[in-house]
């Protein structure tokens, strides 16, 4: 084949890629964004909220607005009465980097019992701390905590399993450096297309129920 031909099929194909993720990222948004709410005082009756983990600094080291808006969301929810228990899902790569336990020190900080809080250590994923929710932890029925981004994607995969799900969206940061994270969402969405419905991906760690008490 001559180079022209390999350069042709090649365009031909990166155009495909970029339709696909455009499509993907439409359908996602689309049938998520009834279920996104911005005012708390709307959020039908769910008492269980999951709140996705992020890392607690940036690269820099100063503290992360995403993490800190998410805290702050969740913290309004217990205080309102709105939610009584919350799972707390990311990250635990190693003793250096738990986003569980940071989540759950920043809670406590602002007012939440330890009672009131749940880890999962397994949430190494979006899919993974969605999918967990229900099939460790027992909860048809959740509010999801994150960004606004972030919210058509967790609940597209919630839907997908059968979960009643809605989201309250935590305040998107003020910062140049948030450009990075909304670009890869894009992208983000196209895999978790691609994850559900044709390579059937499944979380990497599930293991026994625990149901929570409450």
């Amino acid at each position: 084949m001559s180079f022209k031909k390999v350069l042709k099929v090649s365009c031909y194909l990166m155009v495909a890629v970029l339709l696909c993720v455009v499509l993907a990222n439409i359908w996602v948004v689309m049938s998520t964004e009834a279920d996104v709410y911005l005012d708390h005082h709307l959020l039908p009756d769910n008492k269980i909220a999951l709140v996705l983990g992020t890392s607690q600094k940036l690269v820099n080291g100063s503290p992360n607005p995403f993490f800190d808006n998410r805290i702050q969301a969740a913290a309004a929810l217990y205080k309102e009465g709105k939610v009584d228990h919350f799972i707390l899902s990311g990250d635990n790569r190693s003793r250096y980097y738990n986003e569980p336990l940071a989540m759950k020190k920043a809670l406590m900080k602002s007012g939440v019992p330890d009672s009131a809080i749940t880890l999962d250590y397994a949430g190494l994923r979006t899919l993974d701390s969605v999918v967990r929710s229900k099939e460790i932890f027992g909860q048809n029925k959740i509010i999801i905590i994150t960004q606004p981004f972030h919210s058509y994607r967790a609940l597209f995969i919630s839907h997908y399993y059968g979960i009643d799900a809605v989201a309250l969206v935590a305040k998107e940061p003020e910062q140049e450096e948030a450009t990075k994270v909304y670009f890869r969402e894009y992208f983000a969405r196209a895999k978790a297309v691609l994850d559900l419905y044709v390579l059937k991906t499944t979380p990497k760690h599930l293991g026994e129920k625990e149901p929570l008490k409450r």
